[in-house]
C-alpha cells in the first residue's frame, strides 16, 4: 500500500506540473499574440560592424524592439537596410533619428533611437509605407573611425618624402649649428656676461629713476599747498584789477564815447596828411643826399681849381 501510495503522490505531482506549464505556455502564446508590432526600415551609410539579426532597439536606453533582417541597399553597396520591429505603441516621430551605438566597452552593437519632440507628427501618419524608413544621424563609431582616417591622412602628409628630406636637412643644419656654437663657447660666455652687466646698471639706472622720481613728488607735495596760495593771490589780484579797470571805464565812459565818436572820424585825415608829409621829407632827404648844394644854394657847387 505504502508503495502504491508513493506513486500516486508522484504521478498526482507530475499532472500538477504539466498542467501548469501548459497554462504558462497558453498564456505566453496569447501574450505574445496579443502585443502588436510595427516595422521600420533604417538606411545607414557606413559600416554596421557588430550588428546582426535579432540584435535589440532601443529608444533612449529603453528595449523597444529588435532587429529582423539585414540587407544592401541594392542599388547602392554602400548603404545598409535595417529591417527593425517595434512595440507599435513606441512614438516613433519624424524627427526621430536612429544610429548605431554599444551598450559598453565590450557590449553587443544595437540600433539607438533618440529626438523626438511632443509637437512633430508620428512617422506612420506620414510615411504611410508598410516599413516607413527612419533618418540616421552618424554615431559616435562613425566619427571616431572618420577622425582616424583624417588623422592617418595627415600624417601621410607630414611624413611624406619631402618633408622627411626637409627635416633631415633641418637637424641636420641644427647639428652644424650646435658644433659652432660649442666653437665658440668663449664668445658666448663673454656676451652673456656682458648682457648681464648690462642688467645690471640698467637696475641701478632704475632704481635711481625711481628715488628721484619719488624725491621730486615728495617735494611737489610738500610745496604744492604755498604753489596754490600763491595762485590763489595772483587771481585776487587779477580779480581786484579787472574790477578796477572796469570802474575805470565806467567813469570816463562820456570821453571814451567821444573819442570814438569825434576823434577816430578825424584820425583819417591826419593820417592822410602825416602820409603826405613823410612822402615830401622822403623827396627832400633824396635831393639833398644827390645835391645838396645845388638844392640849398640854388645853383651848381663851385668848382675847385685845379692848376696845370
Amino acid at each position: 500500500m505504502e508503495t502504491r501510495a508513493n506513486y500516486v503522490l508522484i504521478g498526482a505531482f507530475t499532472i500538477i506540473i504539466a498542467t501548469a506549464l501548459l497554462l504558462f505556455g497558453l498564456w505566453a502564446a496569447k501574450y505574445s499574440s496579443e502585443r502588436t508590432w510595427q516595422e521600420y526600415q533604417v538606411v545607414f551609410r557606413e559600416a554596421v560592424t557588430g550588428l546582426s539579426v535579432g540584435s535589440p532597439v532601443q529608444y533612449n536606453g529603453i528595449a523597444v524592439g529588435s532587429i529582423t533582417k539585414l540587407s544592401l541597399a541594392p542599388n547602392d553597396p554602400r548603404q545598409v537596410i535595417a529591417r527593425i520591429r517595434v512595440e507599435s505603441f513606441t512614438p516613433i516621430k519624424t524627427d526621430t533619428r536612429a544610429k548605431l551605438a554599444i551598450t559598453s566597452l565590450t557590449g553587443p552593437t544595437i540600433i539607438q533611437l533618440s529626438g523626438g519632440t511632443p509637437q512633430a507628427p508620428t512617422l506612420t501618419s506620414v510615411d504611410t509605407r508598410e516599413a516607413p524608413v527612419i533618418q540616421t544621424a552618424p554615431s559616435a563609431l562613425q566619427n571616431i573611425t572618420d577622425t582616424a582616417s583624417r588623422i592617418v591622412e595627415r600624417l601621410d602628409q607630414v611624413l611624406s618624402d619631402k618633408n622627411v628630406a626637409s627635416m633631415t636637412t633641418t637637424l641636420q643644419n641644427l647639428e652644424t649649428l650646435s658644433g659652432s656654437l660649442a666653437s665658440r663657447e668663449d664668445g658666448l660666455q663673454s656676451l652673456i656676461t656682458s648682457a648681464r652687466d648690462a642688467a645690471n646698471k640698467l637696475d641701478t639706472t632704475l632704481t635711481t629713476t625711481n628715488g628721484t622720481i619719488e624725491r621730486l613728488d615728495r617735494n611737489l607735495v610738500r610745496e604744492l599747498p604755498r604753489i596754490l596760495n600763491q595762485l590763489e593771490g595772483t587771481l585776487a589780484k587779477l580779480d581786484s584789477a579787472a574790477d578796477n579797470a572796469d570802474a575805470i571805464l565806467g567813469e570816463n565812459r562820456a570821453a571814451i564815447n567821444s573819442f570814438a565818436s569825434d576823434g577816430l572820424g578825424q584820425l583819417g585825415p591826419t593820417l592822410t596828411e602825416l602820409r603826405g608829409l613823410v612822402r615830401d621829407l622822403r623827396r627832400v632827404s633824396d635831393r639833398l643826399e644827390g645835391n645838396p648844394a645845388r638844392y640849398l644854394l640854388g645853383r651848381d657847387a663851385p668848382k675847385e681849381f685845379d692848376p696845370k
